[in-house]
Formats: structure tokens, sequence, C-alpha cells
């Protein structure tokens, strides 16, 4: 029987791979907090927690008439964005995966009404930068596994699928880290004003009413009010976080859903990118598991 050992929410911004003069240029020559943030994870999270699979909920894999999970037992290349080529071009990765762990989510999808997953082992399956961007950092011995987040899902398909991410981890020996890798708020500005909003500074978030809510959900997180969080979702998809907010709600379902009262701690500040709320917090687990 396996266990979630952390959970944590973490932003994959292209700045974070850049070279360090030109990511400082970027930000008015200070350095963004959004790097050392993960280097910090890496040390204070997943060093002491030492999981043995790591689950990345990939708000940029986006599939259509299903989720779909990584099946393969390597995954291995190199990786240009066709996003953002100038950034993030001839990356090399290499992924040992679970194909058991994988194929074991895909069969829990088949027990629950109106959710649909699939295990996924093609050799020429594309992959992403939110899961390529934080190899970098935060990779170490572990298993990587990514999850596509449906986009065509709602709320409640989000949660189901954190609901067969659950029932997986049970049924198998693993000690896993959930990360759900996206951003908050998720509107850029238009092409020919983004250059001028390149810095981390809140101001350049795309709308104060963005930022006020991105705010809102920080702070129920600091007291993991994940029920108040999921019971103000209409409001919140109303400033646009990032793939309807999936990454979080499959992650959050998987550890509890409503019940949930596992604590954030922010790793990093509540940094812009280009108008997006971007951000890292771990959850620590309760004393008494995660739907204490």
């Amino acid at each position: 029987m396996g266990e979630i050992v952390g959970a944590a929410v973490l932003a994959h911004v292209p700045t974070i791979v850049l070279p360090d003069d030109v990511r400082r240029s970027l930000n008015n020559g200070k350095e963004s907090t959004l790097f050392t943030g993960l280097h910090e994870v890496r040390r204070r999270v997943f060093d002491e927690l030492q999981p043995d699979l790591v689950v990345v909920l990939d708000s940029h894999w986006y599939t259509t008439v299903e989720f779909c999970v990584a099946a393969h037992e390597r995954r291995q290349g190199r990786y240009t964005s066709e996003e953002l080529p100038r950034g993030m071009s001839g990356v090399p990765y290499d992924i040992p995966g679970d194909p058991e762990f994988a194929r074991a989510m895909a069969e829990e999808a088949e027990h629950v009404e109106d959710c649909w997953i699939t295990a996924i082992d093609d050799p020429y399956l594309p992959i992403h930068y939110a899961t390529v961007n934080l190899l970098g950092f935060l990779q170490g011995p572990e298993r990587w596994v990514s999850v596509s987040l449906a986009q065509t899902g709602q709320t409640e398909d989000f949660l189901a699928v954190g609901g067969c991410i659950a029932r997986a981890v049970e049924r198998l020996d693993r000690r896993v880290m959930l990360v759900a890798s996206g951003a908050l708020s998720h509107t850029f500005w238009p092409l020919r004003q983004l250059r001028a909003h390149e810095a981390a500074g809140e101001e350049h978030i795309f709308t104060k009413e963005a930022a006020a809510a991105d705010h809102e959900v920080l702070e129920r997180w600091r007291r993991g009010d994940h029920r108040a969080v999921l019971a103000d979702m209409p409001a919140y998809l109303r400033v646009r976080p990032e793939a309807r907010f999936g990454h979080y709600l499959a992650m959050v379902a998987a550890i509890g859903g409503e019940a949930c009262t596992a604590r954030g701690t922010q790793f990093s500040e509540y940094e812009n990118s280009i108008g997006t709320g971007q951000v890292h917090v771990a959850f620590e687990r309760p004393a008494g598991g995660w739907t204490a």
C-alpha cells in the first residue's frame, strides 16, 4: 500500500531556465524568487520526503477527449518548445517512468462514471515544458510520470482524476509526490505591451482583480482551507486560472478534496510573468493524514 507523501503547486515559467544574466535583466537586475525557490523545494521538500515517484499534473499537456498519463519505462530526448524556442531549445531530458502506476490510474477510471484516462507509452509522444522546466531543479532518483489535463474538462472532471490518482497510490507500493505544475490567474499582456510587463513585480499582473483573487487563494492555502477554495471555484474561474485550475484541482482531490486541511508554505514570492500570477507553494500533510 502506497502513500502520498507530499503535494505542491509549482510555477514552470520559462524565465527560470534562461541564462542568469538574461533572467535578471528581465527583472530590473534582480533575481526571481521563482528560480531560487525551486532549489529550496528540492532541499526542504523532496530531500526530506524522499518520494520514489513524482506525479506531475502538467497544465501544458492539453488533451481533448480524455485525460492521459505517460506510461513509458523511460523518456529520453531533447526538448524544444514550439511556443518559445528562443528560450527553450535542445534541452536534454532523461526521465525514468512508472508504467505500472500509469496503468493503475487508467484502470481506476474504468470504475468512475464519466471519467476517461488512457495510459500512453508511444515513444513519439511529445513532452511539455510544464514538466521539463522542473527537472533541472527537482529531479533526483525518483521516477516521474506526467498526467495531462483535458481542455474540455470542468471542475468535477479534474476532481475525478485526482480521486483515481489517490486510489492508484493506495494499490501500489509507492511514496508519491504530487506536483501541480501551473499558474494561478493566467492572462498575458498583448504582444505590443508585454515587454513593458516582464518584471516580477505584482503591479504587472494583468488586472488588480486577478491579483486580488490570487491572494485570496494563497491566504486560504496558508490556512489549509481547501474547502473554501473549492466552493469559490466558479468565481475564481472568472480570472482565468491556468488550465481551469485543473492542476490544483486534481492534486487537492487526491489528498482529500473538501476535507483536506493541509496548510501551504510559500517557497517564493507571488510573482508576475507577463501578466500571469505565479508562485511555489508546498502543502504539509496534517498529523492525522491528508483528510484530517
